[in-house]
């Protein structure tokens, strides 16, 4: 298909890999989330069968991490238990719409252990983020795993300080089908280059990246691809927003299924965008509601 980068084969699973969490706001109210989790989560939702991959802590928190997934549906064989460490917490403030983050050091998900894997597809596009790769035994393994999967892999950038240095960051990108990160973390990689043309470009040629998907927060995404093509997508004006936590893993999560389905790009960055504007309109990064999905599922033909 003219315009798009599919994997060719409808039997690929997303095997998605990090950190499951807690995000805590100021309120007292503590959402589940975590890039990677979210991700996975809304490809369940959107009728996938991901294979997570994390760590929980051995403790109330990890408990009800462990009855959610079930209850969902998703495969549990991926969440490994941790009797030494702690399930995930985030510490979330928010100024108007936007948002930051305190990541608590030394959780369960940094202890993501090889010898602890469930059986992996032969078929797949991996997906992992960057935090998880901030300690060495999560590090190891994801190395393994981008080993294994080689180039078909989706690499989403969460640049949260002090836990990424650009070097590792660099490494995680090279080779990667896909990358996504937001336009500061694109001038934080690629601060050389003139204009976010000129960084994106410089990011897809150091990388060797097929695709390179920069967010812009209310102004929306944009692709470019390795061959120089570039898509661009905006959100409604009348998006209702509650807060902003999880907008890009919402977007990741339909760039997933798009490459899955074999969408052009303009259909895949038009329905990330789409998505992710919903999202925005909940608390926290997911959604509980089984019908919240629906009407993309109907709109997309996915059932």
């Amino acid at each position: 298909m003219q315009g798009s980068l599919s994997v060719n084969d409808i039997d690929c699973r997303p095997v998605i890999f990090g950190e499951v969490l807690y995000d805590c706001f100021p309120d007292g109210e503590a959402v589940l989330g975590g890039a990677p989790f979210n991700v996975a989560w809304h490809l369940q939702g959107l009728g996938l069968s991901p294979l997570f991959i994390s760590r929980v802590g051995d403790d109330p928190l990890g408990h009800r991490v462990r009855d959610i997934i079930e209850r969902r549906g998703m495969d549990t064989s991926g969440l490994q238990l941790d009797s030494a460490h702690p399930t995930g917490k985030v510490n979330i403030s928010l100024s108007g719409s936007s948002h930051s983050f305190d990541i608590i050091p030394d959780q369960a998900y940094d202890y993501i252990a090889e010898d602890a894997l469930p059986p992996l597809p032969d078929n797949a596009l991996f997906y992992h983020g960057s935090l998880a790769a901030r300690s060495p035994v999560s590090a190891r393994t994801l190395s393994v795993l981008c080993s294994q999967f080689g180039d078909n892999r989706l690499v989403d950038v969460n640049l949260r300080e002090p836990w990424w240095q650009p070097d590792s960051v660099r490494a995680l990108l090279d080779g990667a089908r896909l990358a996504k990160l937001n336009d500061e973390e694109l001038l934080l990689l690629a601060s050389a280059a003139s204009d976010d043309k000129a960084r994106m470009r410089q990011l897809i040629d150091t990388a060797g990246l097929q695709l390179l998907v920069v967010t812009r927060g209310a102004s929306g995404a944009e692709l470019m691809t390795g061959t120089g093509e570039v898509y661009r997508v905006a959100p409604d004006t009348l998006t209702h927003v509650v807060d902003t936590v999880g907008a890009g893993d919402a977007l990741t999560s339909v760039l997933i299924l798009g490459l899955l389905k074999g969408w052009s790009y303009a259909v895949m960055l038009e329905r990330s965008q789409a998505f992710a504007s919903a999202i925005v309109g909940h608390r926290g990064a997911t959604v509980e509601a089984a019908d919240f999905y629906l009407p993309f599922i109907e709109a997309w033909n996915l059932s």
